[in-house]
């Protein structure tokens, strides 16, 4: 008996248990969810901590839905996760995933219970410091590695250890330590920085959170021929990313450059004109535009052009030919302007140009200025009599000297000398 599959209000719920909280970069949507038939199949897909996720066979036909936290089998005893795709969309994930046919399915033990997920927070709450202790292990026995995450299993029987390392690493001597210290199954797992990144998790310079956390599982080589592509500056501290590697997002966008520059002229090579020769300055590769230069280094006389015309020119010279201007139109520029970035680059242009102050008192102007100048410039004399030096020091104060002299006294408290 044939049964229709009628759709209730719009979507009909198809999406509705497909959508769910966003599980990192490993993140699966569900688009065969709320169709019939496709909650068949025994397979389920469970993530675990970071990047780590497993497929599972349901035996006990547990009734089991996107969300739930489950115990899974483990070597040893158990392991605890979370369902993220149930359904025949996981016979798909297994084959993108390249599972061997001869690997052995690990069975799905029963939904987490209290004692479960206890036993999984004491354990989590002990990898921090087992991360710490262990680096400081690693520098004792003298390994040029870096350990970079530590996460134990669901029962805390089992410990792995994310660890980075620029060459081959011999770490049988650490697993003993470890193993003696923590008293644990240790397992070694070496990654690379930029797994190291997307497991640590930060912001890009974009504002976003960074690929390698949210999506990325993939990890392509990024050389720096895509940012040459691109026209990019070659600035280390620009082109690298938290792992301090060459940015991933440099291989977005890189094959519509390319693309895009096949119709380019070589940029080595000058547009000869009647008046004076060109040289290649930028280019907007998305726009098709080129400015070429009269200057080799600074941007004199710009003018812009089309990659068609650019060649059109290119081959007129090799023929001995040169048009008037660079523009199609023939028209042509005579004035040569310079457009040096260094022109203003003064730095006194910022200064504030101070203001004279007006003098508001013009009466006695001639006296007060006469004044203001003996005072400014005083006279040193020095005279020399009997065998005595004296130093005789002027000012413009007039009066003050007679009220002295009237009183027998130096302006500078010395007494005149008798007279013989």
């Amino acid at each position: 008996m044939e049964q229709d599959f009628i759709l209730n209000n719009g979507s009909g719920g198809i999406c509705c248990k497909g959508c769910g909280r966003s599980m990192g970069q490993l993140h699966s949507f569900d688009y065969l969810a709320g169709v019939p038939g496709a909650d068949e199949g025994d397979y389920v897909e469970v993530q675990f901590k970071n990047t780590r996720k497993g497929f599972f066979i349901n035996s006990n036909k547990i009734p089991l839905e996107k969300g739930d936290i489950v115990a899974v089998e483990s070597n040893p005893g158990h392991d605890i996760g979370t369902v993220t795709m149930t359904g025949r969309l996981v016979q798909l994930q297994m084959k993108k995933a390249n599972l061997r046919p001869d690997i052995e399915i690990k069975r799905v033990y029963r939904k987490a219970r209290e004692v479960d997920m206890e036993k999984y927070a004491e354990a989590k709450a002990r990898e921090h410091d087992t991360m710490i202790r262990s680096r400081q292990i690693a520098k004792d026995l003298g390994l040029e590695m870096k350990i970079g995450d530590v996460e134990y299993q669901g029962d805390g029987l089992k410990a792995i250890f994310y660890y980075i390392a620029d060459g081959r690493v011999d770490f049988r001597q650490l697993i003993k330590v470890l193993a003696e210290a923590f008293r644990v199954r240790i397992e070694m797992k070496q990654i690379g920085a930029r797994q190291e990144a997307g497991r640590i998790g930060g912001i890009g310079p974009c504002g976003r959170e960074l690929c390698c956390t949210t999506w990325m599982t993939s990890f392509v080589s990024v050389s720096t021929g895509a940012a040459r592509f691109q026209d990019l500056s070659m600035n280390p501290q620009k082109l690298a990313g938290q792992c301090a590697k060459l940015k991933c997002c440099l291989n977005y966008e890189v094959d519509a450059y390319v693309e895009a520059q096949k119709g380019f002229p070589s940029r080595d090579i000058p547009l000869e004109t009647l008046d004076s020769t060109y040289y290649f300055f930028k280019a907007d590769i998305l726009n098709g535009q080129l400015s070429y230069s009269t200057d080799k280094v600074f941007a004199a006389n710009v003018e812009t052009i089309t990659p068609a015309r650019a060649l059109e020119i290119i081959a007129m010279n090799r023929k001995g030919q040169k048009p008037v201007s660079l523009d199609e139109n023939g028209v042509r520029t005579d004035a040569r302007i310079e457009n040096d970035i260094l022109t203003d680059g003064d730095l006194s242009r910022f200064d504030k140009k101070k203001k004279k102050k007006k003098n508001r008192n013009r009466q006695g102007g001639g006296e007060a200025s006469a004044q203001q100048q003996q005072q400014q410039q005083p006279q040193h004399q020095a005279q020399q009599q009997g065998g005595e030096n004296r130093q005789q020091q002027g000012n413009g104060g007039g009066n003050r000297n007679n009220h002295h002299r009237h009183h027998g006294h130096r302006p500078d408290g010395q007494n005149k000398p008798k007279e013989n």
